[in-house]
């Protein structure tokens, strides 16, 4: 375990200071990762492990306060939040009174282990950090004969680093452009499931399988999985018909393998693929084609630069630091939307979680989702464990075609895919 530190208080990174000021019950912010064991959850298992490993974890300890000029984490004192069985829409609002002023949640259904976090705590890469601990350590108290080898702690080659990464990799020149796009996008519009409620359709796929279409097709494996939802996109949502609006992804990029940093804190960019339908009768490798050279443009490490500078340099501008934070949430939330339609969906991919080999039978899978968000109807999350990949997708959207043409394309191409529900659009 390396670079570990006790914090009272601490700023929020870069990146987390966007969510307090558009969270909503609508529009929470939270990201989810499930953990799929053999047997049914332990309720008082996970809660010990929860209990302990917690304690090492301060970014998980922190609470959400309000300052004059910017909000900020405190050192959460209350008692840890309790785990529950699962009772709620996936990704739902944590109403942070009725969770101890703690900024995620633990829960379970069945065999299924969910860990819930506000996305101004961390991203996908602190979220995994986290519940791989919870998972070693619960499981070694559901089986403490079989795993008696395990030393009972944190493992060895863990970073449990808090630095902003965003400020550390700061440049003082250049990132004068203007990073995001305000134009209009296409927007799934259509029949919404009721107030509150939450589809999520999740594939299940072999790698092997995923990997050789992306070998045949000359792109890369996320590429491959953002351009038939384009084209899915493309196929059903528009018919097949010219528009004027591009299909755009929003694709979050981990940083941290670009700057060595292993911080627990948030470190991601947004890029978006973008296809424009100028016509009818686009292919499916043509979409391919077209969102590899849009992604290709963009991640890249000058381009990558440029969005760390442009985004510090607006928090750091004098002006804007001296104004107070009422003023400052109007203002946000003002941009938020202006460019909220800019993007017709998100796709975030995770990787590969990887766990110890005395663990790995007695974990089935692991998966991830995300909420929602203003304009996007509809999003996408990727994560591959062991020999196979599971997309999840959430939707507010009565409609399924979408998911279903993305499952059938990639049926068509040889790659077999166990899909189910949560039942909402069997109610």
């Amino acid at each position: 375990m390396k670079n570990t530190k006790q914090v009272s208080w601490d700023k929020l990174d870069n990146t987390a200071l966007l969510f307090p000021v558009i969270a909503s019950e609508s529009m929470s912010s939270v990201w989810r990762i499930s953990c799929v064991l053999t047997e049914p959850v332990d309720r008082a298992c996970l809660q010990a492990a929860q209990e302990k490993v917690l304690k090492s974890f301060s970014v998980f300890r922190m609470r959400l306060r309000t300052g004059l000029f910017w909000y900020y984490f405190e050192e959460n004192r209350r008692p840890y939040p309790p785990v529950v069985e699962e009772h709620d829409y996936p990704g739902s609002y944590i109403n942070r009174s009725k969770n101890n002023q703690y900024l995620f949640r633990l829960t379970y259904y069945d065999c299924r282990i969910n860990l819930e976090v506000f996305h101004a705590l961390t991203d996908g890469f602190g979220g995994v950090v986290f519940i791989k601990e919870i998972i070693y350590q619960y499981l070694r108290l559901r089986y403490p004969e079989a795993l008696a080898g395990e030393a009972d702690k944190l493992s060895s080659d863990i970073f449990l680093d808090y630095e902003d990464s965003y400020i550390k990799n700061y440049r003082k020149t250049g990132g004068d452009k203007k990073r995001y796009k305000n134009s209009q996008a296409v927007t799934l519009h259509g029949e919404h499931l009721p107030d509150g409620a939450v589809g999520l359709i999740e594939g299940i796929m072999p790698l092997a399988e995923l990997k050789r279409v992306a070998h045949e097709k000359g792109v890369s494996l996320n590429t491959l999985l953002v351009g038939v939802y384009c084209y899915a996109i493309y196929r059903e949502y528009l018919g097949g018909r010219a528009s004027d609006e591009p299909v755009a992804c929003a694709v979050p990029v981990n940083l941290r393998p670009y700057y060595e940093s292993h911080t627990m804190k948030n470190f991601f960019a947004i890029v978006t693929a973008e296809f424009l339908p100028d016509r009818e009768g686009i292919t499916l490798d043509e979409v391919l084609q077209i969102v590899s050279d849009s992604l290709k443009g963009q991640i890249t490490k000058e381009n990558l630069d440029e969005i760390i500078t442009y985004n510090v340099s607006n928090e750091r501008n004098l002006i804007v630091r001296l104004v107070p934070l009422v003023i400052k949430r109007l203002a946000v939330r003002q941009v938020y939307e202006a460019s909220s339609h800019a993007c017709t969906t998100t796709v975030t991919n995770i990787g590969r979680v990887e766990l110890r080999e005395p663990y790995r039978p007695y974990v089935r899978n692991i998966s991830c989702l995300i909420s929602m968000s203003s304009g996007q109807n509809m999003k996408a999350a990727v994560v591959a464990y062991e020999d196979r990949l599971t997309i999840t997708f959430t939707s507010v959207l009565a409609g399924t075609s979408v998911q279903g043409r993305f499952f059938q394309t990639l049926t068509g191409l040889g790659v077999h895919a166990a899909v189910h529900t949560n039942g909402v659009y069997e109610e």
